[in-house]
């Protein structure tokens, strides 16, 4: 068997996130695996690749829990929308997507991630009105091509969001209660099916791509459904990741359906386990929490969304103090903008503190670090390989340049990766002992050539979706009248995992 490839990074400064330290030195890699960390001048082969790191600060790729590659080309496209206004632009902000689309979108996404730091991500990827192998292997390709990790998943359900939020449609004039019925999607065995066959066709390296199941909301979908998707993950050993108790209307029709929060009801399906992880978890309450902790599953925490869509501060310190794996993510641009996990954590941070006075339940920034690395990864089921600099651990590393304003002067490097880094001072990124952005750009990537690309698919898209645009803003009005007074249901919830309050909300 011929010898791996060994490269040795010299004269760099490495994250002690811990200890809010970088001191000097060198990471031994073969092929795609950290072997060795040591001080400066670290023993290595003489053949090996030299990379010098002088003047630079290396980190752990940031790990992205829960984003959706289809959004990209939506970014920029609402403003002042809740959740359910978002759902309702879903036709016009994302329809009418052939597969170069779909590829193109996710290749935009992996590329602002890898030029921010980020190198894995848990994408959540819709297809209307089911899911198809192709534009599922279109999104794979297009992170295979940007050198990327990725956990990817069809965004599934057999409920559509008009026909399961309560009283919704019944509250439309009679000709837009008709128009909604073009938003049907396709029945659950078909869905199924796609699913089950993507997953047997999956052609990837599954230590850089492997696929996963999203049941996009649980009240958007049957109890078959949901099993069904359940027993899928389990013949493929693919993880599943959820929208879960993201908005005070989803937890209000999860108890007028089930009288459950839906943590309540998935753990009643069994579905609830370390494979499984809730995107969002703003309304959890501590029972929830518990739930979660005692299956070892995962919340990832999306707080630059949860503040756009005005869907609240979710509740991280009583997460963690009860146990539950917590991770970051930066949700999709059509809901947060950007796919910028330094601003994912910053806002993580300060999230955390404007919930209270009381120091004691802020997160800290080595506890924020963690779930943007350790944390995700272990959502993404990469966590025995992805999320530290550690021997054993993939070779995945950003290089922050130490010269760039950010870091004049470096006072604290796990403060102010968290709180001062905003993803221009990233230099160089590696994914599995492989330059992937080196000098501030992507490697092999013809920049002009994907802007081109871009402005010709958002012109196309523009006119391919003018009527989806005039069916939003038909329904606009009704949602956003709608919505809001379900969400003024009265619902108690613990958010202080101590118990010292009783909010409601």
């Amino acid at each position: 068997m011929a010898r791996k490839k060994m490269v040795v990074v010299r004269g760099g400064r490495l994250v002690d996130i811990a200890k809010h330290a970088a001191p000097p030195a060198d990471i031994l890699i073969e092929g795609d695996t950290v072997k060795e960390i040591g001080r400066p001048g670290l023993a290595a082969p003489a053949d090996a690749e030299v990379i010098d790191a002088k003047g630079m600060l290396m980190h752990p790729g940031l790990v992205n829990g829960h984003t959706h590659g289809h959004g990209v080309l939506a970014k920029g496209m609402g403003d002042k929308w809740t959740l359910e206004l978002l759902l309702t632009a879903a036709p016009w902000i994302g329809g009418n997507r052939t597969a170069e689309d779909k590829y193109l979108s996710t290749f935009l996404g992996a590329a602002e991630m890898l030029l921010k730091g980020c190198t894995a991500a848990y994408d959540l990827t819709f297809e209307f009105p089911a899911p198809t192998p192709e534009g599922i292997a279109a999104c794979g390709q297009a992170y295979a091509d940007a050198g990327m990790r990725a956990v990817l998943a069809p965004m599934v359900a057999d409920f559509s969001f008009f026909e399961v939020i309560p009283g919704l449609v019944d509250a439309m004039p009679a000709a837009l209660r008709a128009d909604t019925e073009r938003y049907r999607l396709a029945p659950r065995q078909q869905t199924l099916s796609a699913i089950r066959k993507a997953l047997k066709a999956w052609k990837f390296d599954q230590d850089l791509i492997k696929p996963a199941v999203a049941p996009t909301i649980p009240h958007h979908c049957s109890d078959p459904f949901l099993t069904g998707c359940f027993r899928l993950a389990r013949e493929f050993g693919a993880p599943i990741q959820s929208h879960v108790q993201e908005s005070k209307v989803q937890v209000v029709v999860g108890q007028k359906l089930w009288g459950l929060t839906q943590t309540g009801h998935l753990d009643k399906l069994g579905m609830l386990g370390p494979d499984f992880s809730v995107a969002h978890g703003v309304w959890l309450d501590r029972d929830d929490m518990r739930r979660l902790a005692d299956h070892g599953s995962s919340v990832v925490h999306n707080p630059g969304s949860n503040m756009r869509l005005g869907n609240g501060i979710a509740d991280t310190r009583g997460m963690l103090d009860l146990g539950v794996n917590l991770g970051v993510g930066t949700d999709g641009a059509s809901c947060s903008d950007n796919q910028n996990m330094y601003e994912a954590m910053r806002l993580a941070s300060f999230a955390s503190k404007v919930r209270g006075p009381d120091t004691d339940r802020w997160l800290s920034t080595d506890e924020v670090l963690i779930a943007a690395t350790e944390g995700s990864a272990k959502a993404l089921g990469f966590g025995d390989k992805v999320g530290r600099i550690a021997p054993g651990y993939k070779a995945d590393i950003v290089f922050l340049d130490l010269a760039a304003i950010n870091w004049l002067p470096l006072n604290d490097a796990t403060n102010q990766i968290v709180h001062t880094e905003d993803g221009t001072s990233v230099h160089s990124v590696m994914v599995g002992g492989r330059m992937v952005v080196r000098d501030r750009k992507l490697v092999g990537v013809d920049l002009a050539s994907l802007v081109g690309k871009v402005e010709a698919a958002r012109a196309r898209l523009a006119k391919a979706n003018a009527e989806n645009k005039k069916m939003f803003e038909r329904l606009e009005g009704v949602v956003n009248r709608f919505c809001p007074g379900l969400a003024r249901t009265p619902y108690h919830i613990d958010h202080f995992a101590g118990g010292h309050h009783d909010h409601q909300h």
